[in-house]
């Protein structure tokens, strides 16, 4: 290991260089992520059915699928910071009018500006593509997903001390958000360093930004286009997983939206480990390639498993207590409460134990670990695979596809999750991800990136 690093510097990253990224980007998620277990419980409390809250995950998607390539390519042409600072206030403005909400509409009105806003993903990306080579570009860009992880381990965390010291509350999750999301808009400003030097700016200045054309053209790639599709099709089973998770919880066991908090830090944590330690020991050792199907397994194994869950609440569930707490988390100071509009059914008092929590705890292990792997290994291999010039438009592309997917996934999901059954969903996506494992296996061959780390390896070995 020593004799290769000593032999190989350029294998190590450069964290003088990426550490603004990161940091800006763990800023800017954690606002995302203090919302994230509240927001369909938020939805609730203003009678939404899942069905409802399945099109209130979608929306911001969707709005990220038109965007992303966009900000994409707008970003290889005049540099990643002021593209950055655009859409970051974008997010502060969003997470504003979510905290001053008083109807259904203006929650979907919030969705909409976040989700234009939040195409800054692929922007980042090529940002930490630019400050990194081939050999380090896997943990590079798992350090993306580290900030998320880290994200969901710190903002749920603040969801939870915001709801106990305002009495449960939805609102004052989301103001708390907003100053976050003003926080990154000033390390943006005055601490990122643009790493797109202006030379290399306009380089494939004839495409356009965006288009449905491009995205097919993408597909067709011969060696991309069977990453973006699995890209796709992997997020369009984890993506109903993520937005119906807060209704599983709660209509299985009983949890609330702190309940649900814990649930979200305790899935961060093990996605930390994985993206910000184990990712970039295991892309020098088993490649890309391989790490695509380890995320697969994990997934359709982990999915299927919470699907099962069994349906008995926590020891300290109160029926009442869950349904005092939705009634009230939208009412102004002084409203009378309105209990008769929740659209979630609730589980009964009569079998509390600990076998359902346990269960779900469980099962969440390799969901993680699977979602942990999977999107910087398919966006890594991604970039190894075409010009430098394309890589914050593939990126952009790789992201309108994962958007496009959430955007599917929580619509399909939450009406599968109301006419089906709470279950389905999960079911049906870890079914989903056991056959991409197949096609995955057939379809994904070697490239020139593995011919190389094996050729090294073997130097390295001698």
């Amino acid at each position: 290991m020593d004799q290769s690093n000593v032999s190989d510097p350029d294998a190590k990253l450069d964290f003088k260089r990426i550490m603004p990224i990161f940091v800006i980007v763990l800023i800017d998620l954690m606002g995302f992520t203090i919302i994230i277990p509240l927001l369909p419980l938020y939805a609730a409390s203003f009678g939404a059915s899942p069905a409802l809250i399945g099109v209130l995950g979608a929306t911001y998607p969707i709005m990220q699928f038109l965007a992303a390539p966009i900000l994409g390519r707008l970003s290889d042409r005049y540099g990643r910071k002021p593209i950055l600072v655009i859409s970051q206030i974008g997010t502060f403005v969003g997470f504003v009018l979510l905290g001053l909400a008083t109807a259904l509409p203006m929650i979907y009105l919030s969705r909409i500006i976040d989700g234009i806003s939040g195409g800054n993903i692929a922007t980042a990306q090529a940002a930490i593509t630019d400050s990194t080579n081939e050999k380090n570009r896997t943990q590079g860009l798992g350090l993306i997903g580290a900030a998320f992880g880290l994200g969901f381990i710190i903002g749920p965390l603040i969801t939870f001390a915001s709801l106990a010291l305002s009495g449960n509350d939805y609102r004052v999750p989301a103001f708390v958000a907003a100053f976050f999301s003003l926080l990154s808009i000033l390390l943006t400003a005055f601490w990122f360093k643009e790493t797109l030097p202006a030379e290399d700016r306009n380089k494939n200045n004839k495409q356009r930004a965006f288009s449905l054309r491009a995205m097919i053209t993408a597909v067709s790639h011969p060696t991309v286009g069977i990453l973006l599709i699995l890209m796709f099709a992997q997020q369009l089973a984890f993506g109903g997983f993520e937005q119906l998770i807060a209704l599983f919880t709660l209509s299985n066991l009983g949890l609330n939206a702190s309940g649900n908090s814990v649930i979200f830090v305790y899935v961060g944590v093990i996605v930390v480990s994985v993206q910000g330690y184990f990712i970039g020991r295991w892309s020098r050792r088993f490649g890309d390639r391989k790490l695509i199907y380890a995320g697969l397994a994990c997934l359709a194994i982990g999915l299927v498993l919470f699907g099962l869950t069994p349906r008995q609440p926590t020891p300290w569930y109160s029926e009442t207590e869950i349904t005092e707490e939705m009634s009230t988390a939208r009412n102004s100071p002084g409203e009378t409460s309105a209990t008769h509009d929740i659209a979630v059914d609730l589980p009964s008092e009569a079998d509390k134990g600990w076998g359902g929590l346990v269960w779900v705890l469980i099962a969440m292990i390799p969901i993680s670990i699977g979602g942990g792997i999977l999107m910087p290994a398919i966006n890594s291999l991604i970039t190894k695979r075409v010009a430098a010039a394309e890589v914050g438009g593939m990126l952009g592309i790789s992201t309108s596809f994962t958007s496009a997917a959430n955007a599917i996934a929580p619509l399909v999901g939450g009406v599968m999750f109301q006419v089906i059954g709470p279950r389905s969903p999960f079911i049906a996506g870890g079914l989903l991800m056991g056959f991409l494992l197949l096609l995955a296996v057939r379809r994904i061959k070697p490239g020139r990136e593995e011919t190389a780390v094996a050729g090294l390896a073997r130097g390295g070995g001698h």
